[in-house]
């Protein structure tokens, strides 16, 4: 669920070898995945303890929305990792992380559609309509969907070249997901985190775009100064 600039000389081998890359990496996964699961054993942990506050509708909406969040900067992190390691194996990592992000903003999506609105169709669509954190927050979770069900091997092969233009939507969901908790906090004018999340997405992108420059600059006939 994630894309990365095109363009470009392939990175040189990195100090740690190739060696690293296929041992390393393959062993990184079921790790990863323990960690991609911790917040749901948070969640039960918490139940049992009786440590979900007060509110623990509340609390699980926003924790696995919070989540989404984290693990779809972590998707995005991933190439600009591999590049600068010039460890090209990291990639692998990368629909892992991205599939977590939409697991999270799944439950995310069920915890409003469930517990918020009833599973009212109507209800739903009303409030999708009428606010504008919803409206957005909505926007990137059906944009997510359409990235995880076009995640396999097999989706890649048969839409070919349009398998990457549609994954480039990851950028556009970093945005619509900053801007749905933007507005969200809004209301209570507290700003903290969505200022950390769109600074730790505005690096991530504008990486994206120099790279891009870059790239393009060292093509044959391309802009030089």
């Amino acid at each position: 669920m994630s894309a990365s600039p095109s363009g470009g000389n392939r990175p040189a081998q990195g100090p740690l070898g190739p060696a690293w890359a296929a041992k390393h990496v393959s062993r990184a996964k079921p790790l990863l995945f323990l960690f991609g699961l911790f917040p749901v054993g948070r969640w039960v942990w918490l139940g049992i303890q009786g440590g979900l506050t007060a509110n623990p509708i509340e609390f699980l909406t926003r924790s696995s929305g919070t989540w989404a969040l984290v693990w779809l900067l972590i998707t995005l992190g991933i190439t600009p990792l591999r590049r600068m390691l010039a460890q090209p194996a990291l990639v692998r990592l990368r629909r892992m992380c991205g599939l977590f992000a939409f697991f999270y903003a799944l439950l995310h999506f069920f915890a409003w559609a469930w517990w918020d609105r009833a599973l009212d169709v109507a209800f739903m669509l009303q409030d999708v309509i009428d606010r504008p954190f919803i409206t957005a927050g909505f926007a990137a979770f059906v944009l997510m969907t359409a990235l995880a069900v076009t995640s396999t091997q097999g989706a890649m092969r048969r839409m070919g070249r349009q398998w990457q233009r549609l994954h480039r939507a990851v950028y556009l969901i970093g945005l619509l997901a900053v801007l749905h908790l933007w507005w969200h906090k809004a209301g209570k004018n507290d700003f903290f985190e969505p200022v950390i999340y769109g600074s730790i997405l505005a690096v991530l992108l504008g990486w994206r775009l120099l790279a891009y420059v870059i790239a393009r600059r060292r093509q044959p006939g391309g802009v030089r100064r």
